[in-house]
């Protein structure tokens, strides 16, 4: 249906005048006649009577006018979500109740104008294509993985970085420490079911794995929170990693413990990733706010894989992108750690 032919059809009745209607829509009489016709001969019904006094309603016109007005509204409201700066800012942040999540949070509280969409895109592959696709605005994913490459006109940026934490139960042998070096874990099990072979935490995590001997144990399925923080209050071998900001709740009786690991620090890091071409400006709004909260990585006393390292920006690369810092993730968002998925060490 015509939009503009509904929109006269209105205006006409409005006013009760062609002539008046056309003035208001700053077209001719002969114009607004023409539209009217048009639409009267769309639907098969005559929707105005004409005598001296001007325009009058037909049943008919009566029985379509508030549809009629109804259908304006959702075509403006339909322009208005595509306009630059009306529609919600469409962002992926892998979980609701990881820290990721409460990044974006803050950016509400500290701009509550701003509508946003949050969306929860499990696989990083998907994320990325949605940024390159236009389907989302931005993600915050651990990039790249060994030997990823970003899209050409897809940037990544690093905004922020997490400490990761050992989680166990009260009769674990380092239930007591006040906290341990990643070295003392060395030979250590610890059990990180769901970690998914290809996915960016599950790189990040072999490879912590590798530098420090300790020896992730992705056996069993992930049941969930519950179940896994059942296991590791009841056992005195198995233990987890959760991040820092990892928000978790426990019964009582459970006594878990959360030791923090020093010396040096393995930081869980993630980026946030967005389209260059992308003109929305809440999501340049996202991006200041991010970066001016991100202190950066200190240059000792903490680890984080090679290939979380900046890259050069899109204009600067060759055919492959080299790794670019991982936005750091609050390990939360990390999908492998107890943050994304508290189930799972």
């Amino acid at each position: 249906m015509d939009v503009i032919a509904v929109r006269t059809f209105v205006a006409v009745v409005d006013v009760e005048q062609f002539q008046e209607a056309a003035a208001s829509l700053s077209i001719t009489p002969q114009a607004v006649s023409k539209r009217v016709a048009a639409l009267e001969k769309e639907l098969g019904v005559q929707l105005f009577t004409r005598d001296a006094r001007g325009a009058r309603l037909t049943i008919d016109g009566q029985a379509f006018l508030p549809h009629a007005r109804t259908f304006l509204h959702s075509a403006e409201r339909a322009v208005a979500s595509v306009r630059p700066g009306h529609r919600a800012l469409r962002v992926d942040v892998i979980g609701r109740q990881l820290s990721l999540a409460g990044l974006l949070r803050g950016f509400h509280r500290a701009h509550p104008e701003i509508e946003l969409d949050v969306l929860t895109l499990f696989d990083s592959d998907t994320a990325i294509a949605a940024v390159r696709d236009g389907t989302i605005d931005a993600t915050f994913r651990a990039v790249t993985l060994p030997g990823r490459q970003l899209p050409r006109g897809v940037e990544a940026a690093p905004v922020f970085d997490e400490a990761l934490h050992l989680f166990t139960g009260p009769r674990h042998e380092f239930a007591k420490a006040s906290a341990l070096t990643p070295a003392q874990l060395a030979g250590r099990r610890i059990w990180m079911p769901g970690n998914l072979p290809g996915a960016e935490w599950t790189a990040y995590y072999d490879e912590l794995a590798a530098t420090f001997g300790i020896i992730i144990d992705s056996v069993g399925p992930d049941f969930g929170i519950e179940p896994l923080l059942d296991t590791i209050a009841s056992s005195t071998t198995l233990a987890t990693f959760v991040s820092e900001q990892t928000p978790l709740v426990w019964p009582a009786g459970h006594s878990l413990r959360r030791i923090p690991l020093k010396n040096p620090t393995p930081l869980y890091p993630h980026s946030l990733i967005w389209r260059t071409d992308n003109p929305h400006p809440s999501l340049a709004a996202l991006r200041r706010h991010l970066t001016a909260a991100y202190p950066g990585r200190p240059d000792s006393g903490v680890w984080a894989p090679e290939w979380t390292r900046p890259v050069p920006p899109a204009s600067c690369r060759g055919p492959r992108l080299s790794p670019r810092p991982a936005a750091v993730d609050d390990g939360s968002s990390a999908p492998g750690s107890a943050q994304q998925r508290p189930a799972r060490p």
